[in-house]
């Protein structure tokens, strides 16, 4: 499968913002985190993700179709943070998301440090970012009864 990382523009925030709200439901549903889960959004935060200058949405295209977006922002110049990151459910579960982060990190070489949150009960994707080379920091917070955040980093070791 093709696939390659294309940054978002305003004009594609409609379709990010309906791929994210199908990709979250299910897990909203689930854990009933209204206050955290991305499927509560509204376009403009996708919108102003967009135009975040410290970063922004990169649309995760697969054979030349949009499968799911993923948003990074520079908290400084060596420290990176990734959220939310999708795909979309008919996609999932085929290394699109692992090669999508894969080809962030290498189009920001500066980076030192990638950080992110999951859900910790989501095991597949805990493990999508441990088999990234992401570590937990010790940092959870208990959103619900229902579901809990675990924060993990990578720290990255560049050879120049």
């Amino acid at each position: 499968m093709d696939i390659f990382l294309e940054k978002a523009s305003e004009l594609d925030a409609e379709s990010i913002f309906d791929i994210q709200i199908a990709a979250f439901t299910p897990l909203l549903k689930k854990y009933r985190d209204y206050e955290t889960n991305p499927a509560n959004e509204t376009i403009d935060r996708v919108i102003a993700r967009i135009n975040n200058p410290d970063g922004g949405f990169y649309k995760i295209m697969a054979n030349q179709v949009l499968a799911g977006a993923i948003c990074m922002f520079r908290r400084d110049e060596a420290h990176y943070w990734i959220s939310p990151m999708f795909i979309r459910p008919e996609n999932q579960g085929k290394g699109i998301a692992q090669q999508a982060i894969f080809l962030l990190e290498q189009a920001f070489p500066q980076a030192k440090t990638w950080e992110l949150a999951t859900i910790l009960e989501e095991e597949r994707n805990c493990h999508l970012y441990r088999k990234m080379g992401y570590s937990e920091t010790g940092i959870r917070k208990t959103i619900n009864e229902f579901t809990t955040l675990v924060y993990y980093k990578k720290v990255v070791h560049n050879v120049i």
